[in-house]
C-alpha cells in the first residue's frame, strides 16, 4: 500500500497577517463615530429646547409681563405676583392642592405596594392579574374621568346604587364640597394604579431569594420579612416613587376639570387648575406664568430638600 507523503511545512498556505489600519484611518473612523453619536445626541436636544426649555424660559419671562396674545408685551415687574397673591381662589386653590398630595399618599401609596406584595406570591394566573390590574392605565385619562363622573353621579349613579342594594346611605360624592376631593383622589389613584404596581413588582422580584430562605429560617414571620428584607431591599425605589406620586399630584388637573369644574364651591380648584383659569378664561397669560413660576419653585426646593434629605439617610448604618 502507497503512502501519501504530506507536504512540507513550508508549502501549506497560510493566510497572510493583515496589518492594523494606519493610525489616521483609526482616529477619521473614530470620529465619524463621535460625529454620529453627536448627532443622534443634538435631535434629542433640539426636541427638548423647542418643547420643554423654551416654553419653560418663555414661561419665566411672561409672569414679568402684562402679555396678551397678539399685543405688545409691557414689563410690569412682580405686579402679577402681587395680582395673584391676593386673588381668594389662591389660598383654596394651594389649600386643595395640599391636601389633594396628602390624602393621595395616605390613601394611593401604600395600596401599589401591598398589592405588588400579593401579585408576587401569585403561583397562578400572575400575568392575567397583572393584566387586570394594568387595565386602567391603559385608558385615556379624560375617558376614565367621564367614567367616573357617571359612577359618582348622586341620582343614577353606580355608585349610590350599590349603597342602596346593601342599605347603607348614599353619597353626594363629587357633587358635595365635603366629598369632592376624596372622589377625586380615589379617581387618581384608580387611574395610576398600574404603572406603580408593575414598578415595584420588578423591584420585588430582583430581591435575592436567598434573603428570604435565611430570614424564615431565623423564624421570620410574613410581616417581619416585609419590615427586614422587601422594605430595605426596595428603599430606593418607595423613595423615588413617592417623590414622583408628590410631584404628579401637585400638578393634579385633569380630575376637577373633567369632574367637578372645580366645584362645588371652589372644593377641588387646584393650582394647575387655576393656572388654566387665568389663561384661557380671564386671559391673563402674566398671572398663569407668575403661578406657574410660583408652583415650578416650590416643586423645585422640595425636590432638593427631598432628595438631600434621602441621600444623607442612604449613608446612614443600619
Amino acid at each position: 500500500m502507497k503512502t501519501v507523503e504530506s507536504p512540507p511545512r513550508e508549502a501549506i498556505a497560510t493566510p497572510p497577517v493583515q496589518a492594523p489600519p494606519p493610525a489616521g484611518d483609526r482616529r477619521r473612523r473614530r470620529l465619524a463615530d463621535q460625529v454620529r453619536a453627536y448627532g443622534f445626541l443634538l435631535g434629542g436636544l433640539v426636541c427638548f429646547a423647542l418643547f420643554s426649555w423654551y416654553p419653560a424660559i418663555r414661561a419665566v419671562v411672561i409672569a414679568f409681563q402684562k402679555y396678551t396674545p397678539g399685543s405688545e408685551p409691557e414689563w410690569v415687574g412682580t405686579a402679577n405676583f402681587t395680582r395673584v397673591w391676593h386673588d381668594p381662589e389662591f389660598s383654596a386653590a394651594w389649600r386643595n392642592t395640599l391636601t389633594f398630595t396628602l390624602l393621595a399618599l395616605l390613601i394611593g401609596f401604600a395600596i401599589p405596594f401591598v398589592m405588588a406584595l400579593v401579585l408576587n406570591e401569585l403561583r397562578h394566573a400572575r400575568a392575567f392579574f397583572r393584566v387586570v390590574v394594568y387595565l386602567p392605565v391603559m385608558i385615556p385619562p379624560v375617558v376614565s374621568a367621564l367614567l367616573w363622573k357617571w359612577f359618582y353621579d348622586p341620582g343614577a349613579g353606580l355608585a349610590n346604587e350599590v349603597l342602596r342594594f346593601v342599605h347603607l346611605p348614599t353619597s353626594n360624592w363629587s357633587n358635595g364640597a365635603d366629598t369632592a376631593l376624596v372622589s377625586l383622589v380615589i379617581v387618581a389613584t384608580w387611574a395610576n394604579l398600574g404603572g406603580t404596581v408593575l414598578i415595584y413588582l420588578a423591584a420585588l422580584q430582583s430581591i435575592p431569594g436567598e434573603l428570604y430562605e435565611a430570614a424564615e429560617l431565623d423564624g421570620a414571620n410574613l410581616l417581619q420579612r416585609v419590615r427586614h428584607v422587601t422594605v430595605p431591599q426596595t428603599r430606593f425605589v418607595i423613595l423615588m416613587l413617592m417623590l414622583l406620586q408628590i410631584i404628579a399630584t401637585m400638578q393634579v388637573f385633569t380630575e376637577p376639570f373633567v369632574i367637578t369644574g372645580g366645584g362645588p364651591e371652589n372644593a377641588t380648584v387646584t393650582v394647575l387648575y387655576l393656572i388654566y383659569k387665568y389663561a384661557f378664561l380671564y386671559n391673563d397669560f402674566g398671572g398663569a406664568c407668575a403661578l406657574s413660576v410660583m408652583l415650578l419653585v416650590l416643586l423645585g426646593a422640595f425636590s432638593a430638600v427631598y432628595l438631600r434629605l434621602t441621600r444623607s439617610g442612604e449613608g446612614d448604618p443600619g
